[in-house]
């Protein structure tokens, strides 16, 4: 048993994925198990284990020649030497090995570059020369970062120093990588610790310029922080507000729009603008299309201003807009952008608009024009008119009334209103 599930037993963490070293060549461990697939010339065969679709990689042991490429090398050998098969991995506590060696009575753990040590000292410390672990694969830059959030450690400094060195060859990482990468950093807790570490590296810059742009852009929030800070404070609310993926993430881009809106000490339209590049940023890295939506509706919205006089009609039009699913969210992205700026999470009388708009929800006012109790079809053979714009606006102006006035959403009060507007 070798890399993250060795360490995570030893941290008392949860144990995602089971990754196994093996001096049997693959070809052998391929005809041991039904069901099993060998994946590459790397050596690593895929067992499924018996609750789909947990499965096991199984690699023989090997050792690594040169990395052309900055991220795969471009040939291996096997060998049968575990020590070995350690020596080429990343980072000391993922090179550690439980297990049963030839000569071995019983199960013991392999460490033969300290990693034991690191994890009591909760360090992050490359294996062997870090330049040269993180020349041969840069994806390794995240992954430091990212292990230096999720555990708590903090990184060595020559291997600290070694990430700003190599921090050029982000640019070898595939886009997709760096959006699996991003996609375990904002759930680490809190987040922020792995954004400061690629800023401060230089690794940001290449890996997400959109986030690299807000360092040092000008920030009336918390005194001595920028754009940047205000960025990274709201993104650990939003860890703390017990936020999913799609609310970090919002909290982590919602200000992307104002490093190009920024005008004699303003940000007019960056939130329109931020939903832009949030939906550019997120498709480039290969994100699921509706997390991409979602997301981007989210930073659309998150400059709604909430005034005690909104009319319950007012409130049901904010819902109409932002949509029944996206409301809570909504106002967790607010309350953490307002601890982000030094405020209360309440700050803008959230808590009053989030009761106002639980109580309206409950009425199970009409708010989509699904909820019409006519459509399509009725208008045109009520109204005699072809299919055609001018009902999907009739439709979207008969939603209006009902929103203002839900006792109106009847057939007959409907029908009767669009006659009169056709007639007109």
């Amino acid at each position: 048993m070798v890399g993250g599930g060795g360490r995570d037993s030893l941290l008392r963490r949860r144990v995602g994925d089971w990754d196994v070293a093996t001096s049997a060549l693959p070809e052998t461990v391929a005809s041991l198990f039904a069901g099993s697939r060998y994946e590459n010339r790397f050596g690593t065969v895929t067992v499924p284990r018996a609750v789909p679709p947990q499965r096991v990689e199984i690699t023989t042991f090997r050792r690594d020649h040169q990395y052309a490429d900055h991220r795969r090398p471009d040939s291996v050998t096997f060998t049968d030497s575990l020590d070995e098969d350690l020596a080429r991995r990343d980072f000391t506590v993922n090179a550690i090995a439980w297990g049963r060696q030839a000569t071995d009575a019983s199960p013991r753990w392999s460490d033969p570059t300290d990693g034991l040590a690191d994890l009591d000292a909760r360090l992050i410390r490359a294996v062997g020369d870090p330049a040269k672990r993180f020349d041969e694969d840069a994806l390794r830059l995240l992954r430091a970062a990212r292990f230096s959030a999720q555990l708590g450690f903090a990184i060595e400094p020559a291997t600290l120093e070694a990430m700003s060195g190599t921090a050029g060859t982000i640019s070898y990482v595939s886009k997709e990588r760096i959006g699996m990468e991003l996609r375990k950093m904002v759930m680490a807790d809190p987040p922020s610790g792995a954004f400061r570490i690629l800023a401060d590296t230089g690794v940001l810059a290449g890996a997400l310029p959109e986030l690299d742009a807000q360092r040092d852009v000008p920030q009336d929030k918390v005194t001595g922080d920028d754009l940047w800070g205000h960025c990274l404070r709201t993104v650990d609310a939003a860890a703390d507000l017990g936020g999913d993926d799609k609310l970090r993430l919002a909290a982590l881009l919602h200000d992307i729009g104002k490093p190009p809106t920024f005008a004699d000490g303003h940000f007019i339209g960056h939130d329109s603008e931020g939903a832009k590049l949030a939906e550019a940023l997120l498709t480039r890295l290969a994100y699921p299309r509706r997390m991409i939506e979602d997301v981007a509706l989210l930073i659309a919205n998150h400059m709604f201003s909430y005034e005690h006089r909104w009319s319950g009609a007012a409130v049901r039009r904010f819902i109409r807009r932002v949509g029944r699913e996206h409301v809570q969210p909504l106002l967790q992205l607010r309350r953490a952008d307002n601890v982000g700026s030094g405020l209360p999470a309440n700050a803008g009388h959230v808590d009053e608009l989030e009761s106002r708009i639980n109580a309206e929800l409950k009425q199970n006012a009409p708010l989509t024009l699904r909820e019409l109790a006519v459509d399509g079809n009725d208008l045109v053979a009520e109204l005699g008119i072809a299919p055609s714009p001018q009902v999907g606006d009739l439709l979207e102006r008969l939603l209006g009334e009902v929103i203002a006035d839900p006792s109106r959403n009847t057939r007959e009060a409907l029908l009767a209103q669009a006659r009169e507007w056709s007639a007109t």
